[in-house]
């Protein structure tokens, strides 16, 4: 909470504000994690994995370490283990960020899981039915059961803000197949849950939108490449199109420009990019470009042109 002394400044717009990124453990939610702290926010940070026990998916990273990296950036990060499937586990995350905080002006629903659980471009009838209805359960109820919790406390002052993460835009989405029928059922259903909460949150003064990365260069996307971020542009001698990618970072600055936007609610319901945002708010990337996944994916990728990203990072 912010300290008498305290005020907002620019550089820490979120001092003073409180977050909860759901799924904060790696990729996006990690990467927004620290970009709100950047921006001066306590973020609580919750996940499955902690550096006593992992979860199904078995990676190293933890919600320790990526509550660490937010203190570091310049927030308070605060990790809490928490499944999202789990509502008496969410209920109690909550009433704890009630106790300690008394407010919650940024919920960040990033809850995924789902890599792990569906065969790509593989009709519904060869997936497998298990697999696929879990995958439903991490992408879809997780989210639900969060902002159940959570709104009470986001919408007990106005100004709230729900990021709901998903991938590609609803314009791209609504005409083009995402990987399986589980995978396309998963992202729309994340974008359409974005639509509802803005139309019940409208009159509480808070917003909610919905919100996808480009080709994000996470923990696991690197290791599938065999690159490192600092040597990232050898993946594309493998996938030329990887040229467009962008680090976990840049949709971070994205969610803090939102939440430091006094007029967020312009954007209320609405499915917005990081690339489109950047162009918006004036942020970049880590290493200064502005990369517009997006708008690269139909008009160089999906039209089968030749990978260049030229004016579009």
């Amino acid at each position: 909470m912010t300290k008498p002394h305290e005020t907002p400044d620019t550089r820490r717009p979120l001092l003073g504000k409180v977050a909860l990124v759901a799924g904060a453990t790696r990729g996006a939610g990690r990467g927004i994690a620290v970009e709100l702290g950047a921006a001066g926010a306590t973020v609580y940070c919750t996940g499955r994995t902690t550096r006593e026990k992992r979860s199904e998916y078995d990676r190293p990273e933890t919600i320790e370490e990526t509550a660490e990296r937010v203190t570091q950036a310049g927030g308070q990060g605060i990790a809490v283990q928490v499944d999202h499937l789990e509502p008496a586990q969410v209920r109690a995350l909550v009433e704890r960020i009630d106790r300690e905080q008394g407010r919650l002006d940024i919920l960040v629903n990033d809850i995924w899981g789902g890599e792990l659980l569906f065969a790509w471009n593989k009709p519904l009838w060869e997936q497998s039915l298990d697999a696929g209805l879990r995958m439903l359960r991490l992408a879809v109820d997780t989210h639900l059961i969060t902002s159940h919790c959570a709104l009470p406390l986001l919408i007990r002052k106005p100004g709230g803000l729900v990021v709901e993460l998903t991938d590609g835009t609803a314009e791209y989405n609504a005409t083009h197949y995402r990987v399986s029928l589980f995978y396309d059922l998963a992202k729309a259903a994340v974008l359409r849950m974005a639509w509802s909460q803005a139309h019940e949150l409208k009159a509480h003064g808070a917003t909610a939108v919905a919100l996808t990365p480009g080709w994000m260069r996470s923990e696991m996307m690197l290791e599938l490449f065999g690159v490192t971020e600092a040597n990232w542009r050898d993946a594309t001698a493998k996938e030329p199109h990887f040229i467009i990618s962008e680090t976990p970072a840049y949709v971070g600055r994205a969610v803090a420009a939102l939440a430091a936007d006094p007029l967020v609610a312009r954007w209320s319901g609405q499915s917005l990019s990081s690339g489109q945002l950047a162009k918006v708010y004036g942020f970049t990337d880590v290493d200064g470009s502005q990369p517009d996944a997006w708008r690269y994916v139909p008009e160089v990728q999906d039209a089968g042109k030749p990978a260049d990203a030229t004016g579009y990072r």
